[in-house]
């Protein structure tokens, strides 16, 4: 009872020290590291250089990690290229018999960019950067549009290549191919989700709707989506390369790198000035990921020594929790936390607790990293910290809470997709099986 007693204490104690650590300003990857330090060398004798240094080494000595800088940079290449124009235009003609008309861009836009950018922030800005300037001069309902655009963007996290995907099936020891193949099911069902609530929120407010365009005969359709196809080509080319086995996801992230500078040079944007502009950005972004591991994987180590994880998770097993009432709860917490950090510390912060937790409940980790990446996306579109909010913000002009109470029903949507993969696992978990049989 003591012992317990001091690990609470202990915990609410390294908790405290956290929330001050970052209140202060300092980077995440520094707090985690001082934390990771407290907890040491209040429970362990152990050398802290000796355990620094092998952890952060372990965490960044990763083959599998090696496709995150690629795929990080093959989305930054395509975000330069005139990807989003051509989409629009080669988009919009098949979607005008839908109520909803050309909102229904943002949703397919985003859906096939995320397949080849990983991330939800160049999603978001480059569909939006076309897509609501060609909205505005159409009439389209400006609210509608934000909010479309907002929670569609977040597409670029649950459509594999995905970063957070990446860092979590690091962070798990879980294969990274596996959570790729978990998300595309569930991507294809918040689309869905999606576009239904903009046909039924159409048929409600039809006079929100402007006219169909003129129609055009197929020939034409096919004309102005003719330069869809080779990013469609490098996204099949990536893909079954990965699923038929012959390529890794790193293999396939450089094939992705490949197809991805080729396209930009076929677009005719593809100069010094955006190479080294691509590559750099590509660079920050990496550094910035790494240094959270690497300060996680030390914090993880040091929570080990303390045995605040194994305890919590006998803790677990004592209440004898039903897993759902356990994603319940881990639901809640995920969605407070989206509204105070990023999605990439989320995966990191608490996966040292929550994934003894998940393991102990017997919860299948695959189909955990494609909900927690539901969650992710969920922190992408939730004030004050919602990195998509601000991206529509600078491009709308608009405040963050105008566009956040925009894209609330989008919100509630994702909560809608993690309900149903709850309800049935087997839309994350068909292909990971199929393609792995146990």
């Amino acid at each position: 009872m003591v012992a317990e007693f001091g690990l609470v204490g202990l915990s609410l104690l390294l908790l405290l020290l956290f929330v001050v650590i970052l209140a202060s300003g300092i980077w995440i990857a520094v707090a985690l590291g001082l934390i990771g330090f407290a907890a040491m060398l209040l429970t362990s004798n152990v050398p802290i250089g000796q355990v620094l240094a092998t952890t952060v080494w372990s965490a960044s000595a990763s083959w599998t990690l090696a496709a995150l800088p690629l795929f990080i940079w093959m989305g930054e290449i395509l975000f330069r290229t005139r990807l989003s124009e051509e989409m629009f235009r080669g988009l919009s003609p098949w979607l005008q018999w839908l109520p909803g008309r050309l909102i229904h861009v943002n949703v397919v836009g985003c859906g096939i960019f995320a397949a080849v950018s990983g991330s939800s922030a160049a999603t978001c800005a480059t569909i939006g950067k076309i897509a609501l300037p060609e909205l505005d001069k159409r009439g389209y309902d400006k609210k509608m549009s934000l909010g479309a655009l907002a929670g569609s963007g977040t597409l670029g996290l649950l459509i594999p290549p995905s970063i957070p995907m990446v860092v979590y099936a690091v962070t798990a020891n879980v294969s990274v191919l596996q959570v790729f193949l978990g998300g595309f099911l569930p991507g294809a069902l918040v689309m869905a989700l999606y576009s239904g609530y903009i046909i039924v929120w159409s048929l409600l407010n039809p006079q929100k709707t402007p006219p169909r365009d003129k129609p055009l005969p197929f020939s034409a359709k096919m004309r102005e989506s003719a330069r869809l196809f080779p990013c469609l080509l490098l996204i099949l080319g990536v893909f079954l390369s990965l699923i038929l086995g012959f390529a890794t996801a790193t293999e396939c992230a450089a094939f992705g790198v490949t197809g991805a500078l080729l396209l930009a040079w076929w677009s005719g944007m593809l100069n010094r000035n955006t190479f080294f502009q691509s590559l750099m950005s590509a660079t920050r972004l990496t550094c910035m990921i790494m240094f959270i591991l690497a300060g996680a994987a030390f914090t993880t180590a040091a929570m080990a020594y303390t045995g605040i994880p194994t305890a919590l998770a006998q803790w677990v097993d004592a209440r004898h929790l039903s897993p759902q009432l356990l994603i319940l709860a881990l639901t809640v917490m995920y969605i407070i936390l989206g509204c105070l950090i990023d999605g990439i510390s989320m995966i990191v912060l608490t996966a040292v607790i929550v994934l003894p937790m998940v393991e102990k409940a017997g919860i299948d980790l695959v189909w955990f990293g494609v909900y927690l990446v539901i969650l992710v996306e969920m922190a992408q579109i939730t004030p004050p910290v919602g990195f998509n909010l601000f991206v529509l913000q600078n491009m709308s002009g608009r405040d963050t809470f105008t566009v956040a109470k925009a894209a609330f029903p989008f919100f509630l949507l994702l909560n809608v997709a993690v309900i149903l993969i709850t309800l049935f696992p087997q839309i994350v978990l068909l292909l990971p099986r199929f393609a792995f049989p146990s």
